[in-house]
C-alpha cells in the first residue's frame, strides 16, 4: 500500500508539494520585550537627568547596567519570538525571531527519522530559546504545543516548537521513503 499526500487527489497528475514551510510564535515574549525596552529608557532617563549627589561612579554603574539588562533582555526576547521553519528538497532551515538568528541548517540526508511531538514543554527544556541537554539533544523551543524530533545520522536529536508539525514530519518522511509511524515496510 503506498502514502498519498492529501493534496493530491486520486488519478490527479498534481505533483506533491516541493516544500512546505512553517511557522510558531509566543506572544508572551513581546512582554518581556516591552520589560527590556523600559530597562533601557530607564536607563537613558537616569543617564539625561541623573544628577546624583553620591558622585559619578553610581550613577555610571546604574545607566551601564539598565542598558546592558534592557538590551539584553530585549534582543533575547526577540530572537526568540517566531521560528520559521522550511523544508525542501535536500534540507531542513530553521530561522529565529525577525533576523533570522540564529539559525540551523539540517541535510535531509543526515536525517534517519522524524517523529511528531505532541506536545513540547519549554520546562523540560530549561526554558524557552535555543536549548540544549545532553539526555534530550538540541531545540528550539519558542512556545508550548507541538513539535517535531528529527533523529541524525550521528545519534543526536533537533526538535523544534512548529505549528502543523504533523504535516512536517508527514513531508519529511516521504522525501526520505521513511514508513508511516505503525506501519511496516512491507505494507
Amino acid at each position: 500500500m503506498t502514502d498519498h499526500p492529501e493534496s493530491a487527489r486520486h488519478g490527479s497528475s498534481q505533483a506533491p508539494p516541493a516544500e512546505w514551510n512553517g511557522r510558531a510564535t509566543n506572544r508572551l515574549q513581546w512582554l518581556l520585550a516591552l520589560a527590556g525596552a523600559g530597562c533601557v529608557a530607564l536607563g537613558i532617563e537616569l543617564a539625561v537627568d541623573g544628577a546624583w549627589t553620591s558622585g559619578i561612579a553610581p550613577l555610571l554603574m546604574s545607566v551601564i547596567g539598565c542598558l546592558a539588562a534592557g538590551l539584553l533582555i530585549l534582543f533575547g526576547t526577540l530572537a526568540f519570538v517566531h521560528v520559521a521553519v522550511k523544508v525542501d528538497g535536500d534540507s531542513l532551515e530553521v530561522r529565529c525571531g525577525h533576523a533570522g538568528l540564529p539559525r540551523r541548517r539540517i541535510l535531509l540526508s543526515h536525517v534517519t527519522g522524524a517523529e511528531f511531538v505532541p506536545r513540547i514543554n519549554p520546562r523540560e527544556w530549561g526554558g524557552w530559546g535555543y536549548r540544549w541537554r545532553p539526555e534530550q539533544g538540541t531545540a528550539v523551543v519558542v512556545r508550548k504545543g507541538e513539535g517535531m524530533a528529527l533523529s541524525l545520522g550521528d545519534g543526536r536529536t533537533f526538535t523544534v516548537t512548529v505549528d502543523d508539525a504533523e504535516t512536517a514530519v508527514r513531508f519529511i518522511r516521504q522525501r526520505l521513503h521513511l514508513p508511516s509511524p505503525g506501519k511496516r515496510p512491507g505494507d
